[in-house]
């Protein structure tokens, strides 16, 4: 039966660019949206910048900007990142938005026309040296709970207590450093601890939604307890009121009827949620109202980190049922991301920069890979450890589930013209991958992701261990004098393989779309994307294999991790550098005594008109970085085969083993310096992640490489590169 969901992540504060901890969240819960469409269900997936709050106006008035400006400055750095991994938000908007405003005041409204709206005079904190009010965030002090040091004004990251900021011990500002003073100041609360909230929440945290999940994870139901208790006449609660105004200054939402009050950020940065979805439903002509009214079977998924559990699993759902709003059906809580077992921190080199890592050109699927094969459906830490995503990577991407295609697809294509048949029951073959899919995508509905990939890549090896059982290649070596029996058994054991390929791109479909699509559109001519019932439809006709997907290189990590300081060290030694040598010529070239500077009698070299050497007849080119060199993938390559190219007389086609367990085709202009009988067998050196060239005579894979002098006349020769003998087909050039 096909459902309607309404996802959304928690919303990024617009101070600061996203880091690993959204996007890890972003990809969680970009698979989850795409499996459930896969299985035919509408989903509505957006979010927000969240943009309000004291933060956001001092570091505005600090720059000397205001704080529109800062917010959109930071929301224009969005789309590099959601696009670069990948992630696909039906509509992105912000909670400094007409909707929010308007959704964020009537709920309030309706709060306040319940009876859970209070005014109370309290004492606040007062910045003197600022001049004024201090929000939570901006004191800390002591945890009056465990007395941990330097803790923020409204909860304790050590023990996870909930206080007000005037419970602190030794409080001071963060701003001045000042010791901030009393000051009473009229506040709106909502009360949480009225009858009626702590009855709904009680019930509310411990129910099921309509497909029988559980609201809350096992964790975080118990982390509820500590504020509501067990539910009987006996258990303490401990749940405060909440107090939901701020004084001016402030950037925020005005609370109606109260000139000079705002809404303290944390109650309509929520309502952005359904503030992006009513902009979203404009767009689309969707009726917002209908779609999320109490009652209707709209489900509603929030996923959000463990940190902000108190806010999305107690205040969130008292504030829709209480405005007469639809409640959440499911949050879905995860984690923190570290790096090695440590807390990640930029000062030593155990941060990972999202945008550093697409500036690498390190492919995005690998990181959505490796994430999902570490994320579960409990409230966990997971790690990313750099030799583990080396090898996971390419032990599992590479090694196994790619390795399948670009084995079985050769002999398919080279003795069958692309054509597929499948031995004995296709019936059995076809409800095996169905089931199998049917488990992966159960698994990918409960976020049990390690799980699913565990499951895709048993049937990975087992693939795999069928094929290498088989022996196609001395099937295929003999294929001329053996009996047609031999040729079908051939095109059988390399079928029922790419039936199975096709059903793990299914099930692999939600973690690596883009990769999917390619093997949809490419190899089994399939325009639209996979769905899970494809997964036991069985293809009878591919085309030529294409490479798919590269190995991580370990010194991509290096680069990724390399301290700030150091990168900037040798950006600014390479400049350096550059520079000087730019002068240097200058000088030499304007010194009335540079005609006195002997020109070298080796033409190979040659000289420029100050002298300098000119090494192969061309100046050296402008000076990269290291990450420039790590873009380009040079490989080690055994000559298979070699012959001319008919209508070329610069060409030859040259057949070539890359270890990759097919062979590539490229043509090199090198026709006037080898015979091709001269190559055959050799090693040489192969630009392998060049982009394929579709040529008159073919389409070439990549670039062999030659040495070669800019003046033929000074040397006409070519060189093709050949390393040492001991190197191996796929070993990479460093």
């Amino acid at each position: 039966m096909s459902r309607t969901i309404f996802v959304t992540t928690a919303l990024p504060y617009a101070n600061g660019s996203f880091h690993i901890g959204h996007i890890m969240e972003y990809i969680q819960a970009d698979i989850w949206v795409r499996s459930m469409r896969m299985a035919g269900h509408t989903v509505h997936f957006v979010g927000a910048d969240d943009t309000h709050g004291a933060p956001i106006m001092l570091k505005a008035e600090a720059e000397g900007i205001t704080p529109q400006q800062l917010v959109t400055r930071i929301a224009a750095e969005r789309p590099q990142y959601l696009q670069g991994f990948h992630i696909a938000f039906d509509h992105w908007h912000s909670t400094d938005s007409p909707e929010n405003v308007e959704l964020s005041q009537g709920i309030y409204l309706k709060l306040r026309e319940a009876g859970l709206i209070e005014t109370r005079e309290i004492e606040q904190f007062f910045d003197p040296v600022k001049g004024m009010f201090l929000p939570d965030r901006y004191i800390k002090g002591e945890c009056p709970k465990c007395h941990a040091k330097d803790q923020y004004g409204d909860s304790c990251e050590s023990c996870g207590a909930v206080y007000t900021p005037t419970d602190l011990i030794d409080p001071y500002s963060t701003l001045t450093q000042a010791s901030p003073i009393l000051k009473t100041s009229e506040h709106f609360f909502f009360k949480l601890s009225d009858p009626r909230c702590v009855e709904f929440l009680q019930s509310w945290t411990n129910g099921s939604n309509a497909q029988g999940y559980k609201h809350l994870q096992t964790e975080v139901l118990a982390k509820t307890r500590e504020w509501l208790g067990n539910g009987e006449g006996d258990s303490e609660v401990n749940l405060g009121d909440w107090d939901i105004s701020r004084d001016a200054p402030y950037f925020g939402i005005e609370i109606p009827d109260a000139p000079g009050k705002y809404f303290y950020v944390w109650l309509d940065a929520p309502v952005g949620y359904l503030a992006s979805l009513k902009a979203y439903c404009a767009k689309q002509n969707i009726d917002f109202d209908a779609l999320l009214t109490p009652g209707n079977a709209t489900e509603q998924v929030h996923f959000i980190g463990k940190d902000i559990v108190y806010f999305h699993a107690l205040f969130w759902p008292a504030m829709l049922k209480f405005a007469g709003r639809k409640t959440p059906d499911q949050l879905n809580v995860h984690g923190f991301i570290t790096v090695s077992g440590e807390k990640m921190s930029k000062s030593r080199g155990t941060g990972i920069s999202p945008l550093r890592y697409l500036q690498l050109g390190m492919n995005a699927e690998w990181m959505r890979y490796y994430i999902a094969a570490k994320l579960n459906a409990r409230v966990e830490d997971i790690d990313f450890n750099p030799d583990d995503f080396v090898a996971r990577v390419n032990s599992d991407l590479v090694g196994k589930y790619i390795n399948i295609a670009s084995r079985a697809a050769n002999f398919i294509s080279k003795y069958f013209d692309g054509q597929l048949a499948y031995p004995g029951d296709a019936a059995s073959l076809s409800s095996h991958w169905t089931q199998a899919a049917e488990a992966v995508r159960g698994d990918l509905e409960i976020r049990e992701y390690g799980r699913a990939i565990r499951e895709v890549m048993g049937h990975a090896d087992q693939i795999n261990q069928a094929f290498d059982a088989a022996q196609p290649w001395l099937i295929a070596k003999g294929l001329a004098d053996a009996d047609p029996a031999q040729r079908d058994a051939l095109q059988h054991i390399c079928s029922t393989a790419l039936a199975g390929f096709k059903a793990l791109s299914v099930m692999l479909t939600p973690i690596l779309p883009v990769l999917a699509q390619r093997v949809a559109t490419d190899l089994f001519g399939q325009p639209q994307s996979f769905v899970w019932s494809d997964a036991g439809v069985l293809p009878t006709h591919i085309n030529a294999f294409k490479h798919l997907m590269q190995r991580v290189e370990p010194t991509m990590l290096d680069a990724l991790f390399e301290l700030p300081a150091d990168a900037a060290g040798k950006d600014k030694a390479g400049a350096e550098k550059t520079g000087k040598a730019k002068a240097g010529a200058a000088t030499a070239a304007g010194d009335k005594n540079a005609a006195t500077i002997a020109t070298p009698s080796d033409t190979r070299l040659g000289a420029d008109a100050a002298g300098s050497l000119i090494p192969g007849g061309e100046p050296i080119a402008e000076t990269i970085t290291i990450d420039d060199f790590f873009k380009t993938d040079m490989r080690v390559a055994r000559i298979v085969h070699c012959q001319r190219v008919e209508g070329s007389t610069k060409l030859l086609q040259l057949t070539l083993d890359l270890g990759e367990g097919r062979h590539r085709n490229i043509f090199s202009g090198i026709q006037s310096a080898y015979q091709p009988e001269q190559l055959i067998g050799r090693l040489t050196v192969v630009v392998a992640n060049l982009a394929p060239r579709k040529m008159k005579f073919g389409v070439s894979e990549g670039m062999v490489l030659s040495a070669s002098h800019a003046d033929p006349k000074a040397n006409p020769g070519i060189y093709v590169l050949d390393p040492e003998s001991g190197a191996q087909p796929g070993m990479r050039i460093r």
